[in-house]
C-alpha cells in the first residue's frame, strides 16, 4: 500500500480533471468527505481536494478541447528534464515540457510505449499528497495495457521501477515497487488487457481506499456517478469496483482486508 514516504519511483500525486468542476468537486466530497481548496489565483483554477486538512488530490476543471474527464497519476523523480530526457530515450514521449509551478516543484507529461499518458513530478516547497493509505485516501496505483513486458522495461527504464509475480488462487499479478525498495514498498500493479474485466479502458488507474466497498457503490450513484464494474471479491487483496464521477473520470475503490500481524 502506498504511504507518504516518498521516494523515487514511487507515486506522490493524483488529479483529475473535469468538465464540469463543481459537480466533480460536490461528487468527491459526498462520496470521500474531500473539502476542495483553491491554490490561489495564480494558478488557473486549480486546487487541492483536502481529508481532514491533509491534500488527497488534486483537480480542476479542463475543456473537451484538453481530451475527456480522466484522473492522472504522478511519480517522484530527481530531475525532471532529465526524465522526459529518459522517456524520449526509451522510446516513449513527452506530451507536456518540464514546467516549474511556482515554487512547489516542477511536472512534466510523459507517454510510454503505448502512449499511455503519466506525470512526473520534482518536488520542491510541495513533496506530494498529504495523506495515502487511509480511507478516502490513494492507496494503490494499476497500469492496464496490452503488452505487459514493454512496460515494464518502460518504466523501469525511465522511473527505475521493478517488477514482480505475485501468486494468488486463481492467477498471477505483475506488482510494481521503487528500485532498491523491495517488494515491500509494492504501490500498484501491470495488468494486461487480456485478464481486464474492462478491456477498452487503458491507462493508470488511481484507487482509494474505503471501509466498505457496497456502501460506497450506492453512495456515488446516489451522487450521479457510475459504476463500471460491481464490487468484486478478490482473495487476498479485498473488495474492489471501479467507478465513473458524474463527468466520466474513472478510478477505483479498495476495501482491503486487514493486515496479517
Amino acid at each position: 500500500m502506498l504511504t507518504t514516504r516518498f521516494v523515487t519511483g514511487a507515486p506522490n500525486w493524483v488529479d483529475v480533471g473535469t468538465t464540469d468542476f463543481d459537480a466533480s468537486a460536490a461528487f468527491y466530497g459526498g462520496l470521500f468527505g474531500w473539502r476542495f481548496r483553491s491554490a490561489g489565483p495564480e494558478a488557473g483554477g486549480y486546487g487541492f481536494f483536502e481529508l481532514d486538512g491533509r491534500i488527497a488530490a488534486g483537480g480542476m476543471e479542463t475543456s473537451s478541447e484538453q481530451g475527456p474527464p480522466s484522473w492522472s497519476v504522478y511519480f517522484q523523480i530527481p530531475d525532471a528534464r532529465a526524465t522526459a530526457k529518459a522517456s524520449e530515450q526509451a522510446r516513449g514521449g513527452v506530451l507536456a515540457q518540464p514546467m516549474e509551478v511556482m515554487d512547489k516543484g516542477t511536472m512534466a507529461i510523459l507517454a510510454d510505449r503505448a502512449g499511455l499518458p503519466f506525470g512526473v513530478w520534482q518536488p520542491a516547497r510541495l513533496p506530494g499528497l498529504g495523506v495515502a493509505g487511509e480511507s478516502g485516501a490513494l492507496c494503490w496505483v494499476e497500469l492496464h495495457t496490452a503488452d505487459v513486458a514493454a512496460a515494464a522495461a518502460y518504466y523501469r527504464s525511465v522511473l527505475g521501477l521493478e517488477t514482480s509475480a505475485v501468486s494468488f488462487p486463481g492467477g498471477s499479478y505483475t506488482s510494481v515497487n521503487p528500485g532498491g525498495e523491495g517488494e515491500d514498498a509494492m504501490f500498484g500493479g501491470v495488468v494486461p488487457l487480456a485478464d481486464d474485466p474492462e478491456p477498452t479502458e487503458t491507462g493508470w488507474l488511481p484507487y482509494f481506499a474505503v471501509d466498505d466497498a457496497d456502501a460506497a457503490v450506492a453512495r456515488a450513484r446516489e451522487l450521479g456517478g457510475t459504476v463500471p464494474m460491481a464490487a468484486t471479491d478478490i482473495e487476498g487483496v479485498g473488495r474492489v469496483a471501479r467507478i465513473a464521477d458524474p463527468s466520466g473520470a474513472r478510478f477505483a475503490i479498495l476495501r482491503p482486508l486487514p493486515r496479517r500481524t
